[in-house]
C-alpha cells in the first residue's frame, strides 16, 4: 500500500452549511468551499491523501447521544442520513474512488476508523479545513494533536455562521488564536496552494 506524508481533512462540505435557507447556512459558504477546492487540488496533484468526512446521523435519532443537548429537547433533528442537506456540496470537487468517513460527532475521530485508517497510509500531517470552525474542524484539530500528529489549520478554508455577537470573521480569528497557541499551525489557503 502507498504510504503518505500528509492528508487533508475535508469535513462536512455539506449543503447545510452552503443552501441559503438552511437555519446553518455559513455566509460565503459557497466561497469556502472554492478555497476547500483549491486545497483538493493541490493535494490531488502532489499525491498526497484526501479524506472526505461528512456528517449524518441515523433517521431514528437512536446515535444522537449528546450532540443536541446544548439546544434543549428538540422534536426533530439535522443531518439525518439520506437527507438533501447531509449531501456535499454540489460543487465540491470529489475525485471518483475518493476515501470517504461518516461520523455522528463533532470530532472526525471520535466513532470512526479515521486514526486506523491514517496509520495505514502512513499519516503523520493533517491539514484541516471544512465546516464549522469552531464545532467539527477545532474538535478534530485538537483530538489530531493529542493523537500526536502534526496540525494545519486552514482558517480562511473553513465556516461557520455568525453567533450572537460574533461574526464568522471573527470567530475564525478566535479559534485560529486558540490552536495556535499549542494544537495547530495556521496556513491560508493561497500559501498552501503556492507550496
Amino acid at each position: 500500500m502507498k504510504k503518505y506524508k500528509a492528508a487533508l481533512l475535508v469535513i462536512d462540505a455539506q449543503r447545510i452549511y452552503t443552501d441559503p435557507k438552511s437555519e446553518l447556512f455559513c455566509r460565503g459558504g459557497k466561497r469556502t468551499v472554492g478555497k476547500i477546492n483549491q486545497l483538493i487540488t493541490k493535494f490531488k496533484r502532489t499525491g498526497d491523501a484526501i479524506i472526505f468526512i461528512r456528517h449524518e446521523h441515523k433517521t431514528n435519532g437512536s446515535d444522537l447521544g449528546r450532540m443536541f443537548d446544548f439546544a434543549g429537547e428538540a422534536e426533530d433533528f439535522n443531518f439525518k442520513a439520506g437527507s438533501d442537506e447531509v449531501k456535499y456540496d454540489e460543487s465540491l470537487i470529489v475525485p471518483s474512488g475518493s476515501r470517504q468517513i461518516a461520523k455522528r460527532r463533532y470530532s472526525a475521530f471520535t466513532g470512526t476508523n479515521l486514526h486506523q485508517m491514517l496509520k495505514k497510509l502512513g499519516v503523520k500531517h493533517v491539514y484541516i479545513c471544512g465546516f464549522m470552525t469552531n464545532f467539527c474542524c477545532e474538535s478534530t484539530a485538537r483530538e489530531a494533536h493529542d493523537l500526536d500528529y502534526f496540525v494545519t489549520f486552514v482558517p480562511d478554508a473553513t465556516g461557520c455562521p455568525d453567533l450572537p455577537g460574533l461574526s464568522q470573521e471573527k470567530i475564525r480569528k478566535l479559534v485560529s488564536a486558540f490552536l495556535e497557541a499549542g494544537f495547530a499551525v495556521l496556513k491560508k489557503t493561497s500559501d498552501i496552494v503556492k507550496q
